[in-house]
């Protein structure tokens, strides 16, 4: 028999489960404690100092990459390659074309074949004559001296036989006989001259043309790899391709631009600034930039140069900053071309109010920093004490400091700290860390106190 597992509480008239609802949100709410009873914020933060500072004033300009080049063909050709497109990082080396080298590259095999006989000709001079071939010239001269002797024996023989019985002997063999043994007698010479030249080897002259020879035939080897390289455009720095001008197939002359190539890791901000202005402009300065397409960023940079060479209509000078840039996934964060906004340390000497960059608030229209207020009684620029043990819950925020938002303006950098302009005094307490997520007026748990000192 089957039971009815239906709960009790539901077999009610519905009045009373609507009575029963109540009771239980009452409950939840109960364990919750109030909206607002949230634990403090766990923040670390500053207190404000005081220094005096140059007065800033404010300069647009427009961020430039530190290096820009268009990379054009040594050499003309038809391209067979071209790997990077617009937007594309490259690195130092890397081939933005290659041009086609079939016929070339076979001119520099045969080359190098000549050069290898040459090469071996050289060495064979260099080495001198062997042991063996001196033997040989010593085998002919031994030859041919035997030859010598044998031939004069055989003249005297005939002249005796001849002055004995003259009719043995012809003047003709006689004759004949005396031209063998001259003849003899010479090759006898020669034979003696290859061994002597054996025994010395090659002269220092030969020896001289054949290096000549090799040195030749190795400039035109070497001429013929460098057309070979010049046939790959490669980059020249890191950077980003900003430009192509040539596609797979193209024909390029020599000279003609193949890519662009920006070098953005590092970019200058250049402004123009006013002649009255520039002679307070240093090298090596630190300069506070704004992009305002990036409202939630702060950059920073230094004074790398400062252009001798004013434009004459509006006598203005170029200011170069040099800023970091960031190099993320979906490529450089400053781009060129973006426009900016420098507060150059030129104006006269005021007391500022500094904190960390970190402790400007940015991303949510003007600029703010969260103050830490003390609950009364606390000493200012000491972390508040936390609530009594065993409180009840919602009595912690009443005792615990409280961030409270502060409007702020931005002066001059100065090093990792930056001018706060507004109604803030020193000494007060600014979140440094953990300001990303706090709301007007929430409880915070106050870690570490950063201080700085008086310089």
């Amino acid at each position: 028999m089957l039971r009815d597992r239906t709960p009790s509480f539901l077999n009610r008239s519905p009045a009373t489960l609507v009575v029963l609802g109540l009771l239980l949100a009452a409950t939840a709410a109960v364990a919750q404690g109030p909206p607002d009873a949230m634990p403090p914020a766990r923040i670390v933060a500053f207190e404000l100092i005081q220094q005096e500072v140059t007065a800033g004033q404010t300069f647009v300009g427009t961020v430039m990459p530190v290096k820009r080049a268009t990379i054009g063909s040594a050499v003309g050709g038809r391209v067979i390659e071209f790997p990077h497109k617009a937007g594309e990082r490259v690195s130092q080396g890397d081939m933005l074309a290659q041009l086609l080298t079939s016929t070339i590259s076979l001119e520099a095999t045969a080359a190098e074949q000549e050069l290898a006989l040459r090469q071996a000709q050289l060495a064979e001079l260099v080495n001198g004559t062997r042991p063996e071939e001196i033997e040989q010239r010593r085998a002919e001269r031994d030859g041919a001296a035997a030859r010598e002797r044998f031939l004069r024996t055989r003249r005297v023989r005939m002249e005796s036989a001849r002055s004995a019985s003259p009719g043995t002997v012809t003047e003709d063999q006689l004759q004949e006989a005396q031209a063998a043994e001259i003849e003899a007698n010479e090759a006898v010479l020669a034979a003696t001259a290859a061994f002597e030249l054996a025994k010395l080897g090659p002269r220092d002259e030969q020896i001289a043309q054949a290096q000549a020879q090799v040195a030749m035939q190795e400039a035109v080897v070497q001429r013929l790899h460098d057309q070979i390289t010049k046939h790959t455009i490669i980059s020249r720095f890191d950077g980003y391709v900003v430009a192509e001008f040539t596609e797979i197939g193209a024909w390029v002359n020599s000279g003609d631009p193949v890519a662009e190539v920006a070098a953005i890791d590092d970019v200058d901000v250049e402004v123009q600034v006013v002649e009255q202005a520039v002679p307070f402009v240093h090298l090596g300065e630190e300069v506070r930039i704004e992009i305002p397409a990036l409202a939630d960023r702060i950059f920073s940079g230094k004074v790398v140069h400062v252009v001798p060479q004013a434009d004459l209509r509006a006598r203005t000078f170029p200011v170069k900053i040099r800023v970091a840039n960031e190099i993320t996934e979906d490529g450089p964060v400053l781009k060129a071309g973006m426009y900016a906004r420098a507060a150059l340390p030129v104006g006269a000497k005021q007391m500022a109010i500094l904190a960390p960059k970190d402790a400007v608030v940015l991303g949510k229209g003007t600029p703010m920093v969260y103050v830490v207020q003390q609950p009364d009684g606390a000493k200012s620029g000491k972390p508040a004490a936390g609530p009594p043990s065993g409180a009840a819950p919602g009595a912690a925020p009443s005792e615990a400091p409280t961030a409270t938002p502060v409007p702020v303006q931005l002066g001059v950098a100065r090093g990792e700290l930056i001018q706060l302009i507004g109604p803030l005094q020193p000494g007060q307490l600014v979140v440094v860390e953990g300001n990303e997520r706090l709301r007007p007026g929430q409880s915070v748990d106050v870690t570490r106190v950063v201080k700085a000192s008086q310089d």
